[in-house]
């Protein structure tokens, strides 16, 4: 069961007296462990870890957070949280661009996103203004109620499976020391020694007509456009 009081704390707070601050707080607790997640890994943010960092007893973090489970939670809902999809004043479309560079942005700013499951996301703050964003664009186009959130669905896996692919390169380039590119140059000799080109006439053809020259970002602004374009015109 998730730990539904840490995760939505400050909409408790707000109904509580105030009084002389404690010493450390959840939000001080997953501010450390976001850090050191960043630098170094999810595997590194452990209790232990996080305790030092903070300079407290171990034992003292489980009056914060009962369990690495929920700390883990924690930090995955308030990173969600971090993308701030509040929007005023912009078409569906935009909203939507809006969300996936955020999203995007998200992946790459805490790479260690990759390694935990989103398919069972924890359900907080942070989850639910994503879901909140999205319905709410879907819903003023003009799409039947019984496809708003299939369109929002669809947009969210779409948008998170580049952006985990962007997080999981900034990942790997992070514990390697080497960038993918570098990666893939030093693999030059693969195509000169092993690529058989009457096997793979496609993408020789591809290849001579420079059509590889166009991927990345650019890829995922193509992919998403055309997706927008599909749900505009079943409005139509």
């Amino acid at each position: 069961m998730e730990n539904y009081p840490l995760l939505w704390r400050r909409d408790v707070e707000k109904t509580r007296r105030t009084g002389r601050p404690p010493r450390l707080s959840v939000d001080t607790v997953l501010a450390a462990a976001i850090r050191i997640a960043d630098a170094e890994g999810l595997e590194a943010a452990s209790m232990a870890r996080v305790a030092t960092e903070l300079n407290v007893a171990t034992m003292t973090l489980y009056t914060y957070v009962p369990s690495r489970a929920d700390l883990v939670a924690l930090m995955v809902d308030e990173v969600l949280l971090e993308r701030d999809l509040t929007t005023t004043g912009l078409a569906w479309r935009e909203r939507i661009g809006h969300f996936a560079t955020r999203t995007r942005g998200m992946f790459l700013t805490h790479p260690w996103l990759t390694e935990v499951s989103l398919v069972r996301p924890p359900l907080g703050p942070g989850t639910m203004a994503e879901r909140e964003f999205l319905i709410a664009a879907m819903s003023g186009i003009g799409l039947p109620v019984k496809e708003v959130n299939r369109a929002a669905v669809s947009v969210t896996a779409y948008v998170y499976a580049f952006a985990r692919e962007a997080g999981e390169d900034a990942r790997l380039s992070r514990s390697s020391g080497q960038s993918t590119e570098s990666w893939w140059h030093e693999r030059g000799d693969f195509w000169e020694n092993w690529f058989d080109v009457a096997k793979h006439p496609a993408m020789t053809a591809l290849w001579n007509a420079g059509g590889f020259d166009d991927e990345g970002q650019t890829a995922f602004d193509y992919g998403l456009a055309l997706l927008l374009e599909g749900i505009e015109r079943s409005v139509e």
